[in-house]
């Protein structure tokens, strides 16, 4: 059924407001939670709040996608919402850090399942040919609430208090679901497959439940306890493959290096932007604005290099060879203002290079998977996209920071760590490719929405 353009406009502005509510809200949770533990006394519960969170994020994401497949993603999308503005809402009102937890789990159950359920709704509702566009808009939802946020966040917690930047959220949430169920009224977006396969399911969402157990071991481990970051890392050995695609952690040519490609990027610009910050006020004297300044910088060029890639300026190979380049070049220039003797300016440009790579990558990325899935494929491998890339960040960040403390702050290391995970993903980066006679036709999407 044709679509008015009215319709797909509420569609997508509906989308991007969901996007950028849940982007705020995992950059909002970090700048208050200071203040929130101090005040429900919950400081010894502080990294549950964080990493209680992610854990129910990797379950959500997982159940999303094979949801969505099998239903369609209209069901997630709705369940997801609901469960993202209700945690939000319990977090708001809790009376301690208890139930603030459970508010956030809540909330990242939530997350999860919203996240795939769009990527999905991308896949059914709109032409294969407008897939960059609409990605570069969802990068651009992630990218301005880092540059905005923060200076909100804490205008809120200092005039209204800690509990508005949880409360305020479900009322916003509530327009962007107002304009998601106009955009997507008469799309049945019915599902690709029949088959239930419920034990399939059970299976994939316990193996969620132990990589998010040892997400949360690494996390907890680092240089303070090696054992527990040996341990964290020995169970996703185990867990984490069961939920990507046969051959991502080879980089097997097609989907597989796709996903690969995601977490090694992911991993290498979020291990360096962690420490960037430290390194430029503990060893190069600058003020925590002047540091917060040059991520600024890489934030706008990536939105500027999503802009780019949403108007196919290159190709895709182009995009990822070229992007995961940048990526290790702004990470070998900012190693090198580690050094006395180099100009710190030298960090304003560095971030700008890597931010722009992550720009060229990430939507391209996305609008990859959908092409490379399959009929009834598209939720289970937006799922596998969003899992890797989040374990590979937390792996990278937790054996980064281990290594930074054991060698008595060593910034090289870190920066080591990430230029060699970038190095990888550039030799990944051409085997997006699918092998020769591996063709992928996936159901128009005028054809899904009926």
């Amino acid at each position: 059924m044709a679509q008015t353009s009215r319709t797909n406009r509420a569609l997508t502005v509906g989308l991007v407001a969901l996007m950028s509510l849940v982007a705020f809200e995992y950059m909002a949770v970090a700048v208050a939670m200071p203040v929130v533990a101090r005040e429900l006394g919950g400081v010894r519960l502080y990294g549950l709040a964080f990493s209680g969170a992610m854990a129910a994020g990797v379950v959500g994401t997982v159940l999303g996608g094979r949801w969505a497949d099998l239903r369609g993603p209209k069901a997630p999308l709705w369940v997801g919402t609901a469960g993202f503005a209700g945690g939000l809402a319990l977090a708001g009102a809790a009376p301690s850090m208890e139930v603030l937890i459970a508010g956030r789990m809540l909330q990242g159950v939530g997350g999860g399942l919203v996240g795939v359920a769009l990527y999905v709704v991308v896949g059914r509702a709109y032409p294969e040919e407008t897939h960059p566009k609409i990605f570069s808009l969802f990068a651009t939802a992630w990218v301005v609430p880092s540059m905005v946020g923060p200076a909100l966040v804490g205008a809120t917690v200092d005039v209204l208090g800690w509990r508005w930047v949880f409360l305020a959220v479900p009322v916003l949430t509530a327009v962007a679901v107002a304009l998601l169920v106009r955009g997507l009224a008469g799309r049945q977006l019915a599902p690709q497959t029949t088959s239930a396969a419920p034990g399939r399911l059970a299976g994939k969402v316990a193996w969620a439940a132990v990589t998010a157990v040892g997400a949360g071991l690494m996390q907890y481990g680092g240089a303070a306890n090696p054992a527990l970051l040996v341990a964290g890392l020995v169970v996703l050995s185990l867990a984490l493959p069961k939920l990507l695609p046969t051959g991502t952690l080879r980089a097997a040519r097609g989907l597989p290096a796709v996903v690969g490609l995601r977490g090694l990027t992911a991993g290498a610009f979020f291990a360096a932007e962690v420490i960037v910050p430290l390194m430029l006020i503990s060893k190069r004297d600058m003020s925590p604005l002047a540091a917060g300044l040059a991520l600024t910088g890489g934030a706008l060029t990536w939105s500027f290099a999503s802009w780019l890639q949403g108007r196919e300026v290159f190709g895709r190979t182009t995009n990822l060879i070229m992007g995961t380049g940048a990526i290790g070049l702004g990470i070998l220039l900012m190693s090198a203002v580690t050094l006395d003797a180099v100009p710190v300016a030298l960090a304003y440009p560095s971030w700008i290079v890597a931010g722009f790579g992550m720009g060229l990558v990430y939507p391209t990325l996305s609008v990859l998977i959908l092409e490379l899935s399959r009929p009834g494929e598209q939720g289970v491998n937006s799922s596998a996209l969003q899992v890797g890339e989040m374990v590979f960040s937390v792996v990278a960040v937790a054996l980064t920071g281990a290594l930074f403390t054991a060698t008595g702050s060593g910034y090289w290391t870190v920066f080591a760590v990430a230029l060699l995970l970038a190095a990888v993903g550039l030799w990944v980066a051409p085997r997006h490719v699918p092998p020769a006679g591996d063709t992928v036709t996936p159901v128009p999407a005028h054809a899904a929405a009926g």
